[in-house]
């Protein structure tokens, strides 16, 4: 058991997990000085997301051939991630509205805390418009953006970088093999790292269970319980049928990803896994120029498990403190969500920020009402997470499946057990010289 146990991550991370929890409840004042554990795991792999962005979708697209192939994956994946978060919006506002979650709570204004509201809310009023957040794609400098681990504008100049090796071709294959050579190390520092998740995972748990309790999970119950259901069912119904569609089975799926759900379940945060993902992607058989353009994305703009929180929190709050919602206030919620759920990555305390600015965005609904939220924000983050990270995966395969640009035989060997996976090795492109067309 124990040699099993010292070979497999997602057992540790269950360890971890369980361990954190036991020692948040026996020793409460040691394990609130344990948060660092769970922030520096955090931090580690983040320090590479940008690199590793940058090499994926670099040897991607320099190995691509096609340049137009790029074209098409980035156009069928804003597609895609405009359908399925408009589903999820949908899916949130409809099943708050029926189930009439928050009614009867007769939560009185003068009863709620402004203090915290109205910081959030000034933050939230500084989300960018169209024009402003096109514009903050564009880095000042190029390491500026490796500088701030801005994941959209490394995406943007790795497009353009890799896109220049394509068409340069030959004369650039030393750089190409360079990079290539440079994911190799990357990929391996990355390896290393993965194997301190069951200590960031139980110094996360167990500083949380000990600032809130377990019973905490009871505070604001029906809210946390009707937003879990929703994710389950949309995870098993929507992106169930989604890989279906794609020949592919969604529990085999989950079970491949399972220690990355893992280290989501203990971190609450989708980051912590960006790059293992999109290695194991590429290991199920996906092109990587797929992989490389649809998971950075994707992490900005296809957040399943946000949209839902998202209507979700807005019609309990109005429910509560008694506001009825006329069928136009529905609509805006549902206009407005669309536009600002595309801002959540990479705001710090993403989701009641933008949950400001959106109430901000609809006058029948005061903003001091987020104050409802507060207490259980850091649960509901995990099933956000869990649902984020989910779809963008599912998003992968279909969009490959959409490019064909799986080999579904490679990918379901790798489900049901038939090829292995390590970080210790990475499926290189054929340079696009030597490809055939």
């Amino acid at each position: 058991m124990l040699k099993w146990c010292s070979r497999s991550i997602f057992l540790q991370v269950v360890l971890g997990l369980m361990l954190g929890i036991a020692c948040g409840l026996s020793f409460p004042e040691v394990s609130l000085q344990l948060k660092p554990l769970g922030d520096g795991f955090i931090k580690l792999i983040k320090m590479l997301i940008g690199l590793i962005v940058f090499c994926v979708v670099v040897s991607g697209i320099s190995g691509a051939g096609d340049l137009k192939k790029v074209g098409r994956i980035g156009l069928k994946s804003v597609i895609y991630f405009e359908v399925l978060t408009t589903i999820a919006l949908v899916l949130g506002l409809v099943l708050a509205f029926t189930s009439g979650i928050g009614t009867g709570a007769n939560i009185h204004l003068d009863q709620l805390s402004t203090a915290d509201a109205g910081a959030l809310a000034e933050r939230g009023q500084h989300i960018q418009g169209t024009a402003a957040f096109l514009m903050g794609l564009i880095p000042n400098s190029v390491l500026g953006a490796f500088a701030d681990n801005n994941i959209l504008q490394v995406l943007l100049f790795s497009v353009l970088f890799g896109s220049a090796l394509n068409l340069v071709g030959e004369a650039a294959s030393g750089i190409t093999r360079l990079i290539n050579e440079l994911s190799h190390v990357i990929f391996r520092i990355m390896g290393m790292i993965v194997r301190l998740a069951p200590i960031g995972v139980f110094g996360a748990i167990a500083f949380t269970t000990s600032q809130y309790g377990l019973d905490s999970l009871q505070h604001l119950g029906g809210l946390v319980a009707l937003f879990y259901v929703t994710c389950a069912g949309f995870v098993l119904v929507i992106l169930g049928t989604v890989m279906r569609v794609s020949g592919l089975k969604l529990f085999p799926f989950l079970k491949y990803m399972r220690e990355e759900l893992g280290i989501v379940l203990g971190t609450a945060s989708s980051d912590a896994v960006l790059p293992q993902i999109m290695r194991k992607l590429e290991h199920l058989g996906i092109g990587s120029s797929t992989v490389g353009l649809v998971i950075p994305t994707g992490y900005s703009f296809n957040l399943d498990g946000f949209s839902i929180y998202l209507t979700l929190a807005i019609v309990f709050i109005a429910n509560a403190i008694g506001t009825p919602l006329a069928m136009t206030d529905l609509l805006t919620i549902l206009l407005v969500s669309l536009i600002t759920s595309k801002g959540a990555h990479g705001i710090p305390g993403s989701a009641l920020v933008i949950l400001a600015a959106t109430l901000t965005a609809v006058p029948a609904i005061p903003v001091v009402g987020l104050v409802l939220v507060l207490a259980v924000d850091w649960f509901m983050g995990i099933g956000r997470a869990l649902t984020n990270l989910i779809g963008n995966c599912v998003a992968t395969v279909a969009i490959a499946r959409w490019e064909k640009d799986i080999d579904l035989e490679r990918a379901n060997n790798v489900l049901n057990g038939k090829q292995g996976f390590s970080f210790q090795t990475r499926k290189l492109p054929t340079p696009a010289h030597q490809q055939e067309f």
